[in-house]
């Protein structure tokens, strides 16, 4: 048996010979189920049960849709920005700039996605509103370097070198966090940190409240296992091992406490993925100036699409209220 599996056992005071194998195949599945989630590479199990891990379908005319704003994006103009994470990773940038440009956006994407992908759809709303934009390649994915992900975990820190990177270029220009998915947790989570005066506010569409919950969440409801005790601590014991912090040592609501800058909160109503049920236990748990953005009907990551006039209006009224 697995030392790990052992440990747990034992520490549980349950009778390691009544479960053993159960703890073996507990391990076993689990081990897999982490490395889908942080591991670099793309298993290929993982890409044909997407969209069961997601918990909802892709319609077809999203994927066009998504198809041709991503080939846009990709294809505009912007200068590739390398800096090195406090951990040595190198890290990737994408900054698309205006003519007097009101404001700077850091936008982090979400798990095993990508920064043209995520924000396609919105980029010519930034750009319209003089935004310089900062499209962010998340560590452990794209060009970015690092073997895992860290699901916020690591990526906070992340935020923190990319906003003083941007600091330094754009001293005279607030900062907007702006985060999808994994990447909105990640900018929460960056939240907890001592941030510069620059960083006049985040903007979090539909994030989770911590690695362990929303693993949970995702076993339990999309993939229909047992995430009790033993798997979950297996996991957490994984997690640990592969980027040196637990799935249960920090979340969302943990730097919310702390946080000290206005957050906007925005979630769609039938995201099965990441449920508006976190977004509104985040809301709870923030200590600074807050407002939220509730969108009927709209399925993961597609806010924006659903109600385009609301949304847009929500982060204009934000933008209005914290520039200055």
């Amino acid at each position: 048996m697995n030392k790990t599996v052992k440990k747990i056992i034992i520490g549980s005071g349950i009778t390691a010979s009544a479960l053993a194998a159960a703890g073996a195949v507990s391990y076993i599945i689990t081990n897999k189920l982490v490395k889908v989630a942080l591991d670099r590479e793309d298993p290929l199990k993982m890409k044909k049960s997407i969209q069961k891990i997601s918990g909802s379908a892709e319609k077809e005319e999203s994927l066009e849709l998504q198809t041709a704003t991503e080939e846009k994006l990709k294809n505009s103009e912007c200068e590739t920005i390398e800096i090195t994470a406090r951990d040595g990773e190198k890290l990737v940038g994408h900054l698309h700039t205006c003519e007097n440009a009101k404001r700077t956006i850091i936008a982090m994407h979400g798990w095993r996605s990508s920064w043209t992908k995520d924000f396609g759809l919105i980029s010519d709303f930034w750009h319209n509103n003089d935004c310089n934009v900062l499209y962010v390649e998340q560590r452990g994915q794209g060009s970015s370097g690092g073997n895992y992900m860290g699901f916020g975990l690591l990526e906070r820190y992340d935020c923190l070198d990319w906003i003083n990177w941007a600091k330094e270029k754009y001293d005279d220009l607030p900062i907007y966090l702006f985060g999808v998915s994994m990447g909105a947790s990640t900018v929460l989570m960056a939240s907890g940190l001592e941030l510069p005066e620059n960083v006049h506010g985040i903007i979090a569409d539909c994030g989770y409240t911590s690695p362990h919950a929303i693993w949970k969440h995702i076993v339990e409801n999309n993939l229909h296992f047992h995430y009790n005790g033993i798997r979950g601590a297996i996991a957490n014991d994984i997690c640990k091992r592969k980027i040196r912090i637990g799935s249960k040592d920090y979340s969302c609501t943990d730097a919310l406490k702390e946080c000290k800058v206005p957050i906007l909160f925005i979630h769609g109503t039938d995201d099965h993925f990441v449920p508006v049920e976190m977004t509104y236990e985040n809301y709870q748990a923030c200590a600074s100036p807050k407002r939220l953005f509730i969108v009927h009907g709209a399925e993961p990551c597609l806010s924006y699409r659903v109600d385009k006039e609301g949304y847009e209006k929500a982060v204009e009224n934000f933008w209005k209220d914290y520039d200055n």
